[in-house]
């Protein structure tokens, strides 16, 4: 939490955000924030969330320095020799400081194909996004690798250089890895084809059992240390520590880390990233047809049960057309045009026709409505 002397100290930089003892939100018409996100990450802030109307973005998580081990968190974000000279912004980075480790995800947008952010976009990613904090936590790498495919996509990496450790769970992630996807703008089909591989999530259960059998495995002295911690108010010290050792335990016996499973190069996830596609597509034209179907067989039921109820509907038009009112013609227009439509379904157009000419009959002499329907291209033939 920010004590008086932080928000005073955040205050004087900024007159207009809103500033509470666990936030700092500003809206930018011109300028920019006053301060460099990182330092204010290391000394005040947890998370951090940037989005402008000209498509750049950036997501800052502050974690506990160790959660993840300096050589896995390399690979997600190593900066290889044979990356772009075009991609000048990274992605994806991790930056240390005494204490912690924060981790950097970003999109910028030069093109200006994407128009995804607007004024009030801020508070609601935010809300999105912070999850992955407690995620993170948790042991669950997944949003590492979203941000190496973040990276992929733009245009950091080559055919020849590998992936980094993959992670179960990539086919079912999160609504705030959802988010972070859709947040990055990162390919799906790429996300598809990464994700091909990745095992399920271990079942509940056998996570429970596992960490039974290590809480079996430890020490009673080092439990009664943990214990102690724990008494004397340094709780969240204490789960840290402890999650980290048992992900680590967790990690060095899982089947895919002890059979040493190869990690692929991007040209071998790009080789499988045209198939993906193909069958995304695919099924988008089957859930395309299928909704196109049933839009079809709605609109059938829908006109049959106009030519049920047809004397009653003429009777509504009659009634729209004595108010004479645009806002009635529209309604009556509207209505006749759904008649049409019924009964040239049904074949049965003489009866439409001559419906209209006895209802021009009563209201032939009215401009605005004949020029609706002459422009429409409803023909009548007018009684003498």
């Amino acid at each position: 939490m920010l004590t008086a002397r932080q928000q005073a100290e955040l205050r004087a930089l900024s007159s207009r955000a809103t500033i509470t003892a666990a936030s700092f939100v500003n809206e930018y018409h011109w300028g920019n924030l006053k301060g460099e996100p990182l330092d204010w990450m290391e000394r005040f802030f947890d998370a951090h969330v940037y989005s402008a109307n000209w498509n750049s973005c950036r997501l800052l998580l502050r974690l506990p320095r160790g959660l993840f081990e300096a050589k896995v968190l390399n690979d997600y974000v190593v900066r290889p020799e044979s990356a772009s000279h075009f991609a000048l912004i990274t992605a994806f980075e991790a930056t240390d400081t005494d204490k912690y480790c924060v981790l950097d995800w970003s999109f910028n947008d030069d093109s200006g194909e994407h128009a995804r952010f607007s004024e009030q976009d801020g508070p609601g990613w935010m809300a999105q996004l912070l999850p992955l904090r407690d995620e993170l936590l948790r042991g669950d790498a997944r949003s590492l690798y979203l941000g190496w495919l973040a990276r992929l996509c733009n245009g950091e990496l080559q055919d020849d250089d590998r992936e980094p450790p993959l992670p179960s769970g990539l086919q079912t992630l999160t609504p705030a890895q959802e988010s972070l996807a859709e947040f990055l703008l990162l390919d799906p089909d790429w996300l598809a084809a990464a994700a091909e591989i990745s095992p399920p999530l271990p079942v509940e259960s056998d996570h429970r059992a596992h960490l039974d059998l290590w809480l079996l495995g430890l020490p009673e002295e080092e439990m009664r240390h943990a214990l102690r911690l724990l008494l004397e108010g340094q709780g969240l010290e204490v789960k840290r520590n402890l999650r980290s050792r048992f992900l680590k335990w967790e990690h060095a016996r899982s089947p895919q880390h002890a059979n040493g499973t190869e990690r692929r190069m991007v040209a071998d996830i790009d080789a499988r990233r045209g198939a993906v596609r193909a069958l995304r597509l695919q099924r988008e034209q089957e859930a395309h047809d299928a909704a196109e179907f049933r839009r079809k067989a709605e609109r059938v039921r829908h006109l049959t049960a106009l030519l049920d109820n047809e004397d009653t509907i003429w009777s509504n038009i009659d009634k729209h057309l004595q108010r004479g009112s645009g806002s009635a013609y529209g309604q009556a227009f509207q209505a006749l045009q759904e008649l049409a439509e019924a009964h040239a379904r049904s074949k049965s157009d003489a009866v439409f026709r001559r419906n209209l000419v006895r209802l021009m009959a009563k209201h032939g002499k009215r401009a605005a409505w004949v020029a609706r329907l002459t422009k429409a291209g409803f023909l009548w033939e007018p009684k003498t």
